[in-house]
């Protein structure tokens, strides 16, 4: 199953989504920061309002505990200095809550650069609960590269603090053969566990 997987979208999406309801533009919904504790320290993310379903997707899973003892899972390395580590949930038992739309940076106006933070997903409005992370700018992955229908990832935050931790995710060791099609090589040995996901103080503006 390539639902965690970001090879679809090294290659583009083609799959078409539903039209996203209107609260999905609203400015009002202010950034929440997450502060993961990883097993090589800690990585604070702030959610975009610009990205409300998903910025809402993912504090909801830290405030129910739902990244406790998962772990990122998995690194890529595109080019010297560019590439993503990707983690959560992957698959663990009653973790998962239901997908949720997609929405493309075509509509938030965000966009695949170092440190952002993004859905992993086999296609618009599969994501659940698997993030990653961008080392360098992948806007590759972004709405619209590849073709016209190619509805891309959907970026809802960027790493405040830990961007030192994140390339250290990068260079941990990985599997020579752990992976399903197209991500063999890619599998962290062994995995960086998330501790836990916590939401802390946003400095105000």
């Amino acid at each position: 199953m390539l639902r965690r997987s970001l090879l679809s979208g090294l290659i583009g999406l083609s799959l078409a989504f539903g039209a996203l309801p209107a609260f999905a533009q609203d400015p009002a919904v202010a950034p929440v920061r997450i502060a993961l504790e990883t097993g090589l320290g800690r990585i604070v993310i702030e959610t975009d309002p610009r990205a409300p379903i998903t910025s809402t997707n993912f504090v909801r899973y830290a405030e129910e505990r739902r990244f406790d003892d998962s772990a990122f899972y998995r690194s890529l390395t595109v080019a010297p200095g560019h590439g993503l580590v990707q983690g959560g949930t992957g698959g663990l038992p009653n973790r998962t809550r239901p997908p949720i739309a997609h929405e493309p940076t075509s509509l938030t106006g965000l966009t695949h650069t170092t440190g952002a933070v993004s859905m992993a997903a086999g296609g618009p409005g599969q994501a659940t609960g698997d993030f990653f992370i961008i080392i360098g700018d992948l806007t590759s992955l972004d709405a619209g590269k590849t073709s016209p229908e190619d509805q891309g990832f959907a970026v809802f935050g960027r790493v405040v603090e830990g961007m030192d931790v994140v390339h250290a995710i990068l260079d941990a060791p990985r599997s020579p053969t752990e992976g399903e099609p197209g991500m063999v090589g890619q599998m962290l040995a062994p995995r960086v566990p998330i501790v836990s996901a916590r939401r802390v103080e946003t400095p105000a503006p």
